[in-house]
């Protein structure tokens, strides 16, 4: 059983909320006195553009929650204590500071934040202090769902069977962490009592989510759930239209903790097994838990096999060999900024230049057209996404790679190729969401906005197009690609 600790320290990561925390509650359970930190870290600041969305928003985010912990505690002096730097220096010090004798946080797998975080445990233990992780943003850990031999899975659905069959109330029951936080909070000392940093005072650009309409923060959050809740049964027939209003838009907030995973899975297994519903708004329910299994699938993987990091999951996929050179770097140009010639690509790679946001269906799409149409490594494609994703998180962003990409966790062959015109005929059968990120196709009648270039001379007159510079005829054809992509991949079926 954990001892009682005079003054503890929590350290705030991707769990931006009071309400549902483990460490919060645990901090709370075994400590008098208790303080709240958020580090800005250095490693992670300086890599970043300085026009990234994200910034601003976990600014944001912590801003809320500063206000939020005054109220709490019903005290004006008491709130976030913020820093910049490095965390395996800060962390420490400031333990020591305030006479912390443990420091609460919230797990991490990914291998540079158990890096960070051992290199925290050693430097906190050698001063006589302890760092204490619990399990947060996601169900189950790393070894909690496993095979009958105790290993861990490699496929989905047998990894979703077992989740479903594992999972009880007491795995979706949330930590009243906010109610004990309360009376355990205390002054911050007059040193730490500043306001939460703005994004500019970062030194990054302060206006990135205007007109987004991305709220942020825990009250950002609430605001989104209870937008989709009503939306829920329908969600399995709605969330593979862009142009619908099908997706939670959660995302974000999941990655950022504003949001508790336990809440949100406890909604989805409940209306799945909801008598009163129709079948029809029970699989909408369903399709919607499963997504959210899918993100403790990836955690795992990441956890159980680090080096998908830097390469495939599948060892033997390692051998292919990319397209390299002036023209596959113009490729991937063209890609990045969504002048593919492909409709559909185009509009969703706008879409996340733009906006920070991708649909899921449509990060697929792309994804398979630079792996697959243009022969490009996923790992360019990969750090694209983690570049701009407001939602990017390294396990999910790498697992959805490598699944497009067939070197990853995924059951089927490798020769799955996805079409962009017919997923664009499929999904976007109206051309809305073409309309809308690539206006200059919004003339053209809606049958002919999926593949431009099949519009007949007169048509492009009409609508007052110019392919090739209006708008860029495509920059491979697809048939060809295809061919090309099952000769790459055939030499592993050759070697195996």
């Amino acid at each position: 059983m954990t001892p009682m600790y005079p003054v503890g320290l929590i350290w705030l990561r991707r769990d931006l909320r009071l309400s549902d925390n483990a460490a919060i509650y645990h901090a709370a359970q075994h400590c008098e006195k208790l303080y709240c930190v958020f580090v800005f870290d250095d490693s992670i600041l300086n890599a970043l553009p300085r026009a990234d969305r994200r910034v601003e928003f976990i600014c944001q985010s912590l801003a809320e929650l500063d206000a939020a912990l005054r109220t709490t505690a019903g005290r004006p002096r008491a709130g976030l204590i913020t820093r910049r730097g490095l965390p395996q220096d800060i962390i420490p010090a400031l333990a020591q500071q305030l006479g912390a004798a443990a420091v609460f946080c919230n797990d991490d797998d990914e291998p540079a934040a158990l890096a960070r975080d051992a290199q925290v445990a050693r430097s906190l233990k050698a001063d006589g202090r302890l760092l204490l992780r619990y399990k947060d943003h996601r169900i189950f850990g790393r070894d909690e769902v496993l095979t009958q031999s105790l290993s861990p899975f490699s496929v989905f659905t047998p990894y979703k069977n077992a989740w479903l069959k594992k999972v009880t109330p007491f795995y979706l029951s949330s930590y009243p962490s906010e109610r004990d936080l309360a009376a355990k909070l205390t002054d911050l000392p007059e040193t730490e009592r500043r306001p939460v940093p703005t994004a500019a005072a970062l030194g990054f650009a302060s206006d990135t989510l205007a007109g987004l309409r991305l709220p942020t923060g825990t009250s950002g959050a609430r605001q989104l759930l209870a937008d989709f809740l009503p939306r829920l049964p329908q969600y399995k027939a709605a969330r593979d239209f862009p142009a619908l209003k099908g997706p939670s838009y959660l995302s974000v907030h999941l990655r950022f903790g504003t949001v508790s995973i336990r809440e949100l899975a406890r909604l989805a297994h409940e209306a799945a097994h909801n008598g009163d519903w129709p079948a029809a708004a029970r699989e909408g329910a369903a399709t919607w838990l499963s997504e959210l299994i899918w993100r403790d699938f990836y955690f795992q993987i990441l956890a159980h096999h680090p080096h998908v990091v830097e390469r495939s999951f599948k060892p033997a996929y390692d051998a292919i060999e990319w397209e390299a050179g002036p023209e596959a770097d113009a490729l991937f140009t063209a890609w990045c900024a969504g002048r593919t010639g492909y409709p559909l690509v185009d509009a969703a790679m706008r879409q996340l230049n733009t906006s920070g946001y991708m649909h899921n269906r449509l990060r697929m799409v792309t994804a398979s057209f630079l792996v697959k149409d243009l022969g490009i490594d996923w790992r360019c494609g990969e750090a694209w996404f983690a570049e701009k994703l407001n939602d990017f998180d390294l396990a999910a962003n790498n697992g959805g790679w490598q699944w497009a990409a067939s070197t990853g966790c995924d059951a089927q062959p490798w020769f799955r190729i996805f079409n962009p015109i017919t997923q664009s005929e499929k999904f976007d059968p109206e051309g809305k969401f073409i309309a809308r990120y690539v206006p200059e196709l919004a003339a053209l009648p809606a049958k002919l906005r999926h593949a431009p270039w099949l519009a007949k001379p007169i048509e492009l007159v009409e609508a007052g197009l110019a392919l090739g510079s209006d708008y860029p005829l495509p920059v491979v054809d697809h048939a060809q690609a295809r061919e090309r992509t099952l000769a790459r991949y055939g030499i592993l079926k050759k070697e195996s």
